[in-house]
């Protein structure tokens, strides 16, 4: 429900807290606007962002080998699972860390 998870406001650019490098902090499924523009500026500037995550020299397609561990930094990697592995059976374990404050 909304009152157990009320709406956060995070920063569109954050600083890395180990390499103090800048990225992106926009998410296609999670950022609904930039709280400083009007809606209409905030609408076009995510969808130029959203688009510029995702293009190809960006990413990464991992092919999956028997015991095989991939961990990624939430704090600057987006992820998005392929449903491709059918008709095998993918088992996955996951820890999440507790993350810290975005600045």
């Amino acid at each position: 429900t909304r009152k157990k998870n009320p709406p956060l406001s995070h920063p569109v650019v954050r600083t890395h807290p180990v390499s103090g490098r800048k990225s992106l902090f926009v998410s296609d499924g999670f950022t609904t606007r930039i709280n400083e523009l009007e809606p209409a500026e905030s609408k076009a500037i995510l969808k130029l962002l959203f688009a510029h995550a995702t293009r190809p020299e960006f990413t990464i397609r991992w092919r999956w080998q028997e015991n095989d561990v991939a961990f990624w930094d939430n704090r600057v990697t987006q992820h998005y699972a392929v449903d491709d592995y059918r008709p095998q059976r993918r088992v996955m374990h996951r820890a999440t860390i507790l993350g810290d404050v975005p600045f």
